[in-house]
């Protein structure tokens, strides 16, 4: 019976996962989704914004590289609590801002919490799913980036609407402690793979110093900025460009989140029926990644076209490519390094995700105030192809067995 369980079980922590994910996402997109309000009301403009946004990006950049080797020494456990833990707390404070200097503040916080996410989550998922498996799981755990973010315009959009928009983060924060004292109870130790022993978390410089680690990091520079202009700027685009209002923002502005959320299925489901095929996972895994970045160049004519359908359709799309790629992305540390220095690894590329995000939001921010949104999309549908080319390139190498050292070809 001990194999059953332990079968269910895995798919237990990946639900875990998954939620917490849905949580951290509902927490970023709250003032994403309340800007159109809070803008307005604090007199912000389009280049304060984006300030406020690299407040948050700071703090997660920063914390990634803390983050991921903590979460390798403390444990899922306990490590995952005290994440979830932190940006709650930092996302109920928020709803106190008076102004652009108290929401950056509150979102620097935010984003100190909000960097241990997928660190663990990517973490749970090498300690307890098999490589073939991995794209799928990865998948269904970055969908709740996906679905936080699909589920976060008509439910704070109602929330601000009959409550206050105080009360929209008060309500979200609250769930992740929810959260926190169910993985407390539900979390169990992983099952030990006698073929992988038990080692330390590896050191950071021996980490750095390897061409997979940079190579990957420098390919979530380019990567993930296009994710994050889509989450923090979509309902500033709505109605700065087409006139929406937040009813409206509401109703509409889940398209394109739920889209990645389809993504996140089909990358791992094209992964798997490509490894059919007799490929390794790396081939595989790659192979889906250049197919899904090709989805978001969509992004680059929704500069050009007037029709809201079509730019939301092609936005959409834009998501559903970013998606697929990551639940392939997601898996490719675990093919390559042993478990003990997966969230280290991943933490280093998520200061790469953090950099790239401050920078290309200050430069949306510039292009927004002094000409218009045409000039980011043309960005955003651009930087995917450098990605794509950094993935395909990465060293093809396997050292996930925990016997053989850390450092390839640099």
């Amino acid at each position: 019976m001990e194999k059953p369980v332990r079968m269910n079980l895995r798919w237990v922590m990946l639900a875990m996962a998954f939620l917490a994910t849905v949580i951290n996402y509902l927490d970023r997109q709250t003032l994403s989704v309340m800007a159109p309000v809070l803008l307005d009301r604090f007199h912000i403009s389009a280049g304060k914004y984006s300030q406020i946004i690299t407040a948050f990006m700071l703090a997660y950049t920063i914390m990634n590289g803390i983050s991921g080797p903590l979460l390798d020494r403390l444990g899922s456990r306990i490590g995952y609590s005290l994440t979830i833990a932190f940006w709650s707390a930092a996302e109920v404070l928020t709803a106190a801002a008076t102004g652009a200097m108290s929401l950056g503040a509150y979102r620097f916080l935010l984003g100190v919490g909000e960097a241990g996410n997928y660190p663990a989550g990517v973490k749970v998922i090498g300690e307890w799913f098999p490589p073939q498996e991995r794209s799928l799981a990865s998948g269904i755990f970055n969908s709740g980036a996906a679905i936080g973010a699909m589920l976060a315009p008509p439910l704070l959009a109602w929330a601000a609407i009959t409550f206050g928009w105080r009360a929209s983060f008060v309500i979200v924060g609250l769930l992740g402690f929810v959260w926190m004292i169910a993985w407390l109870i539900l979390y169990r130790e992983p099952p030990v793979n006698p073929a992988e022993p038990q080692l330390p978390a590896p050191s950071v410089m021996s980490l750095v110093r390897d061409r997979f680690v940079w190579q990957f990091t420098l390919s979530k520079v380019f990567a993930d900025p296009v994710w994050y202009f889509y989450t923090f700027w979509f309902p500033q685009y709505l109605k700065v460009g087409h006139g929406f209002s937040l009813a409206q923002i509401g109703r509409i502005g889940w398209i394109p989140f739920a889209t990645a959320f389809l993504g996140n299925l089909a990358g791992g489901f094209l992964t798997m029926l490509i490894l059919r095929t007799g490929v390794s996972a790396q081939t595989a895994r790659r192979i889906s990644v250049l197919v899904f970045s090709g989805c978001m160049v969509a992004a680059f004519p929704a500069a050009i076209v007037s029709s809201v359908a079509l730019s939301i359709a092609l936005i959409s799309t834009a998501t559903f490519g970013y998606s697929g790629a990551l639940a392939n992305v997601l898996a490719l540390p675990r093919d390559a390094f042993p478990k003990n220095a997966v969230a280290s690894i991943w933490g280093l590329a998520s200061m790469g995700s953090g950099f790239g995000g401050m920078v290309f939001s200050l430069v949306t921010g510039w292009l927004v105030d002094h000409y218009s949104f045409r000039p980011v999309f043309m960005l955003f549908g651009t930087l995917p192809i450098i990605a794509a080319i950094l993935v395909w390139t990465l060293p093809r190498t396997s050292r996930a067995d925990a016997s053989k050292p850390l450092v390839s070809n640099v």
